[in-house]
């Protein structure tokens, strides 16, 4: 079982007091023997997969540095691919092509005899793998020297920050970091444990507390009307917000108290007004991966109307299967496909219907109304990806409306007994999983990460608050960590893209 939320914390102070009381020439050694601990403490034997990643890699970039002319470094970036990809699929695709396989064979009434494994997936396969593939592909095109110190290279794949979830580091950013000679900071520092600890509420305080309801209605979702499958895709949405982009904060924190830069992986995606602007504020190392190694070398948007159409497809298609081996996801990845072309397709008409009902471009109605309708679209999209099956993920979409009446009436006797303590059921006596009180912290959660993100967003507010009296600041920090302390659910589970 890898390290927790909370488990985090001895660990981490460990490695940053060795790490300055350290000679800096060994300060690497160091962090590789503590990413390889952090790793082993899940899953022992896997490291193995990480370091023939990590020699194959090394060994091939290394080998395409010797080579001027490009062609003839092909061999070598085919290598690395395969064997990367080759991990990947066999850990995390394999069983679900296989499936699929058998359920086209039997349909037309033949018998199926494929192989079958029945492996673990390793944590972290999909972001440590992308991240090392992204230097090989690099290394090959010339936009980057490959990296000499087989130490260094070592740490590059598996820095513990970011190893199972992220930020996808680009070698261009991190390697040079490695081979400098950082000392303590204290604003570095305070910097990056209030990070840390901002990415900590997020996820013990709202992500955990959503997720009860999240998990009670979505493992069941007949037993429940549209109030509370509505109710259980708006937690959702949040809770993989805060879930995900808290681990990323969590992340980025850590590695800047070290004196090391993270790329951004968040910035205030649900304040979106379009799909596109979604993206690039929705886990962004993962979204830039795809534009720059897939999109792009597919021709991007430098091609004929349809083959534009179909690069953002095939993009998104294969970004829902990078997600996980479910055709849940792949739908989840083609709706935001789809989402796309079809805001291309639709800007005329758009503009001239909100020309004709009045509404000006770049007003403050319009922006909310933008703001949401992008969030609506992405809920509906959140639908696929939490679903357990495609056939629950469609019994949600077309029940979301059904027994309102009957059910807010239930909802709404057990609000009026204003006994904090009660559960909320819905009218079949499945339970939400949540009490009154329960309730009311998931949305004053919801409201105060809303509030101090949009806030934070602001460049000039957070100079402002930097200036404030260090009692002041202190206060806000305490307001954290007595959250922490007094309001993190106790249903604490493991950071949702450590299966990815």
């Amino acid at each position: 079982m890898l390290f927790n939320s909370l488990e985090f914390l001895w660990f981490f102070p460990t490695v940053i007091l060795l790490y300055f009381i350290m000679r800096p020439q060994y300060r690497w050694a160091l962090l590789l023997v503590a990413s390889y601990y952090f790793y082993m403490a899940w899953k022992p034997e896997y490291i193995l997969l990480i370091v023939i990643s990590t020699v194959i890699d090394y060994y091939c970039g290394r080998k395409m540095g010797e080579i001027e002319e490009k062609k003839k470094r092909r061999p070598y970036l085919y290598a690395s691919l395969l064997s990367n990809l080759g991990i990947l699929f066999t850990f995390k695709y394999f069983g679900f092509f296989n499936d699929s396989l058998r359920t086209v064979v039997e349909s037309f009434g033949a018998t199926y005899h494929g192989p079958t494994f029945d492996l673990i997936l390793p944590m972290g396969i999909s972001f440590y793998t992308f991240q090392t593939l992204s230097y090989s592909v690099d290394v090959y095109n010339g936009n980057l020297k490959p990296e000499k110190h087989f130490g260094i290279f070592a740490l590059f794949v598996s820095f513990f920050p970011q190893l199972v979830a992220g930020p996808i580091e680009r070698a261009s950013n991190l390697l040079p970091q490695f081979h400098k000679v950082f000392r303590f900071e204290s604003a570095r520092v305070n910097s990056g444990l209030r990070q840390m600890l901002w990415g900590m509420f997020k996820k013990v305080v709202v992500a955990d507390r959503l997720a009860v309801l999240v998990n009670s209605v979505y493992n069941d979702p007949t037993e429940f009307g549209g109030i509370s499958l509505m109710l259980a895709t708006f937690f959702f949405a949040f809770q993989i917000y805060c879930d995900f982009s808290g681990y990323s904060d969590i992340a980025i924190g850590a590695a800047r108290v070290m004196g090391y830069d993270l790329m951004t992986n968040f910035r205030t995606p649900y304040f979106s007004k379009s799909i596109s602007e979604f993206w690039k504020r929705w886990h962004i190392s993962l979204s830039t991966w795809f534009r720059d190694y897939v999109y792009i070398p597919m021709g991007g948007n430098r091609v004929v109307k349809w083959r534009w159409y179909y690069n953002l497809l095939i993009t998104f298609l294969v970004s829902g299967l990078w997600h996980g081996a479910n055709w849940t996801f792949v739908i989840w990845g083609g709706l935001h496909g789809f989402y796309l072309v079809a805001s291309i397709l639709l800007a005329p008409l758009r503009a001239k219907t909100n020309k004709l009902i009045g509404l000006k471009e770049g007003s403050g109605l319009m922006k909310t109304v933008d703001v949401l309708m992008v969030f609506s679209l992405v809920c509906l999209g959140w639908i696929f990806f939490r679903a357990n099956t495609v056939q629950d993920a469609f019994y949600i979409c077309s029940h979301l409306f059904s027994g309102i009446g009957a059910e807010m009436a239930a909802y709404w006797e057990v609000l009026k007994v204003a006994q904090i303590s009660l559960y909320l059921e819905s009218t079949t006596g499945a339970s939400l999983g949540m009490t009154i009180w329960d309730l009311f912290l998931a949305f004053s959660g919801i409201g105060f990460i809303c509030v101090v993100e949009y806030i934070m967003s602001k460049n000039e507010v957070m100079q402002r608050f930097n200036r404030l009296p260090v009692w002041i600041k202190w206060s806000f920090y305490w307001v954290l960590i007595y959250s922490i302390i007094f309001f993190r659910s106790f249903s604490s589970s493991e950071f949702i893209y450590f299966q990815f």
